[in-house]
């Protein structure tokens, strides 16, 4: 009987392991990450310096993008638009498209575009925040503080989205 329980303890005590060697195969590595588009614009300057009361309205606008290199690497791509605007007239403009090189191997279709959709996103979005905010701030302008994004919300709304529309196209 003592052997037999041991028996059974070690084919629960295998589950755990194959699972963990499942797991194992797959794989998320951060290979690259680089700045490949950068753009600041300040079209009113210096006229701009010389508004008494500072309150732009301020637009934020980001995609995503990615698109396979070669094997298991993919590029991802984080695109951040701000504009500030004093009534109709730009005050300054940031374009940037942050990117990274990821190695993803091992996973299905659905959790490859949750990770392309949300963890890259989120893994790039600190450098995009930083590099926007020194640009600004190198423009003359006020510190400018780009608030944290739930790119995991984001996801699942674009996947909403694209559900609604495929169910509507039917």
């Amino acid at each position: 009987m003592a052997d037999e329980k041991a028996t059974d303890e070690n084919a629960t005590i295998d589950n755990p392991t194959d699972a963990a060697a499942a797991d194992s195969d797959k794989r998320i590595q951060i290979t690259k990450i680089y700045l490949k588009d950068f753009s600041f614009e300040s079209p009113q300057t210096p006229q701009v310096f010389r508004i008494g009361e500072w309150k732009p309205k301020t637009n934020l606008n980001l995609r995503n993008s990615h698109a396979p290199i070669e094997g298991d690497l993919h590029e991802v791509i984080l695109t951040i638009t701000v504009e500030a605007k004093e009534d109709e007239k730009t005050l300054f403009l940031v374009e940037l498209a942050q990117a990274g090189i990821f190695e993803i191997a091992g996973y299905d279709k659905a959790e490859y575009d949750a990770i392309v959709g949300s963890f890259c996103p989120n893994i790039l979005f600190p450098y995009a925040r930083e590099a926007i905010a020194t640009a600004i701030q190198k423009g003359g302008f006020p510190e400018f503080v780009l608030q944290p994004i739930n790119f995991d919300a984001l996801y699942i709304q674009s996947r909403q989205q694209a559900e609604a529309q495929a169910a509507e196209s039917h």
